[in-house]
């Protein structure tokens, strides 16, 4: 966030709405969790469920990445959004989808309310592909997080194309195959193609920034950029075509290029200036290292190894549950107090810069909240996993209202950011003379 300007940034009103749904929709997944216990006891087709992971990954990730992009494109591209106004539009189609989506999946109402959300879902990755595409061809050099960035945007819009086609067909009959075949694809095409392409071309730039490190060598993160899209594309083809014994192989494949990112960020972490970590970077890391329970888990769901089909649907849903509100979760927990208040801070101090003593970032949010926030966080993804995987319900409730905690404790943090104002500012005294 060093290279960020005001002269670069879009308005605060194309970005801070962005955190203040996505905080709204973190809250409102908690308070659904809280009554969606008993649905962890079976398959992972079924409507509690889908209405949990839609507000998981529209409402609270995809909507607060969205934010945080229009803000970060200018720093990781060095050059302006393309459009304000495709922001806006974006957000208010984003939004209107998550909602009617939700409302679908939790009532199972499949009809009409369902084909307009996924219009306005699909019309808002339309939009925002134009934006990021556009913005990157303004950049004056394509690097490699460029790559990352506009090829996660292709494949949300793919992502969103998939779940239109299966929303029509809950009424309308016309595709050749077994619906849960179709919702694989989705699910993976966003989980690996949208969500963890971003990550890591969004963090390749940011967490060496934080850890003040340089790395100039990219093999890693080319190597990496094509082994995620070559075992998501085998994947799709095999899924839809041959449905072959080799998903571990493909499985092993978007693996490798995890790995590969990784070692880049160790690498990073080693020539990195900044050796002390505050709470948002811990979190940060925090979030890598849950990555460690989706990568085993993708190998023994894609396995045949003869399992049980309820140690299988188990596996299955703690497979969800390490990703959305594992890996991601922890990952946003951690970034939104690091990116965040400095957003903040731009907007208010800027200008008072050099003429009146102002507060750091990190002097806006209380950082005691943010602790407990943390605490209850971990605590509450435990008690959900252990829970799920024993499927014991009282220690799954007992999850979420860990959960729900955290939940409460972010949005305090994030609201009071976002209220935050310039009061009482004390001029700087050069000498003898006044500011």
């Amino acid at each position: 966030m060093a290279t960020a300007s005001i002269s670069n940034s879009p308005s605060k009103w194309v970005v801070l709405p962005h955190y203040a749904f996505a905080a709204g929709a973190f809250l409102v997944l908690s308070i659904l969790l809280l009554f969606s216990t008993n649905a962890f006891g079976g398959h992972y087709f079924h409507p509690k469920l889908l209405t949990l992971t839609h507000v998981a990954v529209l409402g609270w990730a995809t909507m607060v990445i969205f934010g945080a992009l229009y803000q970060l494109l200018p720093v990781v591209l060095d050059c302006k959004l393309y459009s304000e106004k495709l922001a806006f539009y974006t957000f208010g189609l984003l939004g209107v989808g998550t909602i009617l989506l939700a409302y679908s999946f939790w009532n199972f109402s499949l009809g009409l309310v369902l084909h307009v959300a996924a219009c306005c879902l699909l019309a808002a990755f339309v939009l925002f592909n134009i934006n990021v595409i556009q913005t990157a061809r303004k950049a004056p050099k394509w690097t490699i997080e460029a790559d990352f960035i506009v090829t996660s945007a292709i494949w949300l819009l793919l992502t969103g194309f998939v779940g239109l086609l299966m929303a029509i067909n809950f009424t309308n009959p016309f595709l050749p195959q077994d619906h849960v075949r179709y919702l694989q694809l989705h699910a993976h095409m966003g989980m690996a193609g949208w969500f963890l392409l971003l990550i890591i071309g969004v963090g390749s730039k940011l967490i060496p920034m934080f850890l003040l490190a340089h790395p100039e060598d990219t093999r890693k993160l080319n190597w990496s950029y094509n082994l995620i899209n070559g075992g998501l594309v085998f994947f799709i083809f095999d899924h839809l075509f041959f449905r072959s014994p080799l998903t571990p192989l493909y499985a092993a494949l978007v693996v490798g290029g995890l790995v590969l990112f990784l070692l880049f960020l160790h690498d990073a972490k080693v020539l990195g200036h900044r050796k002390d970590m505050d709470l948002g970077m811990k979190q940060t890391f925090l979030a890598l290292a849950l990555l460690i329970v989706p990568i085993v888990l993708v190998f023994l769901v894609s396995t045949d190894l003869g399992l049980p089909q309820q140690v299988l649907s188990s596996l299955y849903l703690v497979y969800g549950l390490s990703i959305f509100l594992g890996f991601i979760s922890a990952l946003i927990l951690g970034q939104t107090f690091k990116t965040l208040p400095f957003i903040v801070w731009m907007h208010v101090y800027e200008d008072h810069v050099g003429r009146y003593k102002t507060p750091l970032p990190k002097d806006l949010f209380n950082t005691h909240l943010l602790r407990w926030q943390n605490i209850s966080y971990l605590l509450g993804f435990l008690l959900l996993v252990v829970g799920v995987l024993w499927r014991v319900e009282a220690v799954i409730l007992a999850g979420s209202i860990a959960f729900c905690l955290a939940a409460i404790l972010y949005t305090i943090n994030v609201f009071h950011l976002l209220v935050h104002k310039a009061q009482h500012l004390t001029p700087f005294v050069y000498g003898n003379a006044r500011a």
